[in-house]
């Protein structure tokens, strides 16, 4: 057992925090009088503009006549394209779609077919650790975090770049690059060993295949056999195609934004990201939705009774049931109001895999809390601006059907968002702009100095 020298919160410790709460906040009206946008949004909720981009575009709603903003079908643009055409494209020609993905939010265009070979295999070619990294790194203090695992990682390979503090293009390219091919091995060995030393599994190391796609390569070296079908693969891939960009204010890509704006190097940068990703407001909500569902089914003895579970669902309003935090886990987002395009493209391929894996009666659930949870949202909260199922309601169960740990579904997260990372990184760069700092407002009353001995 590793010991642990940083946990104990003694007395002292209780005193301090005490002390430090007491002279740190800030009362809640002053927000309101100073005009102060908090979280970056407006009174509406509407986002306060902070930059431009060109990588993908996020439509929610639109103003009437009269100003009055008016909720939508929800609809996410990769670079021009709506992400429901680009599924639909790479799944009718059964072609794997992260590959294509990535390479247009990189360098705007679609890829002809020579293009996407050579790009596929330059990334295969960069899925290698340096020799040891495993043993030396990875190994060492293994994390019962998985993210920080792989901000460790990330940093840690700093010190095997000759030219870590080139911030010219072509060397952050090679970088960003490097980094999108590595991160299914930096999350997956990170979990293996955790799974190992924590778990006491069996520990092994599977050598990814250049010639396979990054979902394949994730279910290869995840599993003891290596073995996966066909549809597990393109599932996982279309996972990943709609987790990999969503436009430049979201708290991780904003944070791309900020820390690539300091000058600073792509290590620092993408750990950074993956601090903000990491969060639970942000990257792990999809785990909360696999967590309230298997209350759900442990709580609920007929999970066909829509009686039974309006009322579960009215008890997470409550905070009767299951973490009593008084949320319906994948339910509403903080643009979409209508519809979640990404959780509509997964829909249909759920329901797909769910028959594969003899889960139907799992995905019938699903279906029939995404039907009821509005419903119930808006009788219990007498308040309806409009609500629906978002990308992680349905994630989480494409997680659970493939077998993946919940330790790695944030990280899996990572794996696809890297993408849409290193676009904005490149973009911040490329355009040069100033250092980005925000105003923040002083409210503490100006005092004198006293000398110690004066102080009671």
């Amino acid at each position: 057992m590793m010991n642990r020298i940083f946990s104990e919160i003694t007395p002292e410790i209780i005193k301090y925090s005490e002390l430090c709460t007491k002279n740190s906040y800030i009362q809640p009206e002053l927000y309101t009088k100073y005009r102060v946008n908090r979280g970056l949004r407006d009174l509406e909720g509407n986002g306060v503009l902070t930059g431009l981009t060109d990588i993908s575009e996020i439509i929610a709603y639109f103003f009437d006549e009269n100003g009055k903003k008016i909720g939508q079908k929800g609809e996410l643009f990769y670079r021009g394209i709506n992400i429901e055409e680009l599924v639909d494209g790479f799944v009718k020609e059964k072609r794997f779609g992260f590959e294509e993905v990535t390479y247009l939010l990189l360098f705007g265009d679609l890829p002809k077919k020579n293009e996407l070979q050579n790009f596929s295999k330059l990334l295969g070619n960069y899925r290698n650790l340096p020799t040891n990294f495993v043993r030396d790194i990875i190994m060492k203090a293994p994390s019962q975090d998985m993210m920080n695992t792989l901000a460790r990682s990330v940093l840690t390979l700093f010190a095997y770049d000759d030219n870590a503090n080139d911030v010219t293009i072509p060397n952050v390219l090679r970088q960003c690059l490097e980094l999108i091919a590595l991160f299914p091995l930096l999350a997956v060995y990170g979990y293996q060993t955790y799974s190992h030393y924590h778990d006491g599994q069996s520990f092994f190391i599977h050598q990814p295949q250049p010639e396979l796609s990054t979902a394949e390569n994730i279910l290869y070296i995840l599993r003891p056999d290596c073995k996966y079908t066909e549809l597990e693969a393109r599932i996982l891939d279309i996972a990943l195609v709609l987790h990999a960009e969503h436009g430049g204010g979201n708290n991780s890509t904003f944070t791309t934004h900020v820390v690539s704006s300091s000058g600073t190097d792509t290590y620092s940068v993408i750990a950074a990201s993956l601090g903000s990703l990491k969060g639970p407001k942000h990257g792990g909500a999809n785990i909360k939705v696999v967590e309230m569902f298997n209350d759900m089914k442990e709580n609920i003895d007929d999970w066909t009774d829509e009686n039974k579970v309006r009322s579960y669902l009215a008890d997470l309003l409550h905070k009767k049931v299951f973490d009593k935090a008084g949320l319906i886990y994948g339910m509403g987002h903080a643009i979409y109001s209508v519809s979640d395009p990404r959780a509509a493209v997964l829909r249909g391929f759920v329901k797909s895999l769910s028959e594969e894996k003899g889960m139907h009666d799992e995905f019938d659930l699903y279906s029939l809390v995404e039907r009821l949870a509005p419903e119930v949202i808006r009788d219990e909260r007498k308040m309806y601006k409009g609500v629906s199922a978002n990308v992680d309601f349905y994630s989480g169960f494409v997680y659970s059907m493939l077998g993946l740990p919940l330790e790695l579904f944030t990280p899996i997260f990572a794996i696809a968002r890297i993408s849409g990372w290193s676009a904005h990184r490149l973009e911040e760069l490329i355009n040069a702009g100033k250092i980005i700092r925000p105003a923040y407002m002083n409210v503490c009353d100006r005092r004198d100095y006293e000398p110690l001995a004066e102080r009671k």
